[in-house]
């Protein structure tokens, strides 16, 4: 079912966000070393929202970085799961958005 899984940001996530500089630090409260985001990667972060689909993202990526190439789902949904492996992200409950 991948693509159309949708992540939201763990509730033990702290975020310090730079949004004019595509910026964010994470910090999950029980981890000793905070995740800085740039680029890109940023940009994926600031878009879970609880709400956007994985393929929704990817497409969304696609259209604001048109030279990502066609290998871009893979490292969206790729770089998704290394946040859910970290405790950043999580699941999406599906009846938060009913």
């Amino acid at each position: 079912m991948t693509g159309h899984q949708v992540w939201t940001k763990a509730s033990l996530v702290a975020e310090v966000l730079v949004e004019a500089e595509a910026r964010v630090a994470l910090l999950h409260l029980d981890a000793d070393q905070p995740v800085v985001l740039e680029g890109t990667a940023a940009t994926i972060w600031m878009m879970i929202d609880g709400q956007r689909s994985e393929d929704q993202i990817v497409n969304e990526i696609q259209r604001d970085f048109p030279d990502s190439g066609p290998e871009v789902r893979e490292h969206v949904i790729g770089f998704l799961r290394s946040l859910e492996g970290q405790r950043l992200v999580e699941l999406a409950d599906p009846h938060d958005s009913l």
